[in-house]
């Protein structure tokens, strides 16, 4: 897969920015050695190297991000994952519902 194939770089480093983290921050905040942080955190973000779904799954999970947002390659689908992942349980069932009955509207 070429490297403009992979969302997990772009998504990765908007995730970070969003969040206002640098590479070795954040590399260093999920468990990566310091003094490589900086350096592993920028070859994922370049493409170089694909994280492994463990490392994934901590940088979601620090980044406050779901999962699936680093691997979905649709930018409008990443959008509203991120989105969706921001919400709280009520507030996702509620979305939820909203968006079965606009479907349901728009059939008839």
């Amino acid at each position: 897969m070429a490297k403009d194939q992979i969302p997990i770089a772009k998504r990765l480093k908007y995730a970070r920015l969003t969040r206002g983290i640098s590479q070795k921050s954040l590399g260093i905040s999920i468990g990566i050695d310091e003094f490589v942080a900086s350096a592993r955190m920028n070859q994922y973000e370049k493409g170089v190297h694909v994280p492994a779904y463990q490392t994934v799954n901590a940088l979601a999970k620090y980044l406050k991000f779901p999962v699936a947002y680093f691997y979905e390659s649709n930018d409008d689908i990443a959008e509203l994952l991120s989105l969706v992942g921001s919400l709280n349980k009520k507030q996702i069932k509620a979305f939820i519902e909203a968006v079965k009955q606009k479907i349901l509207l728009d059939k008839c």
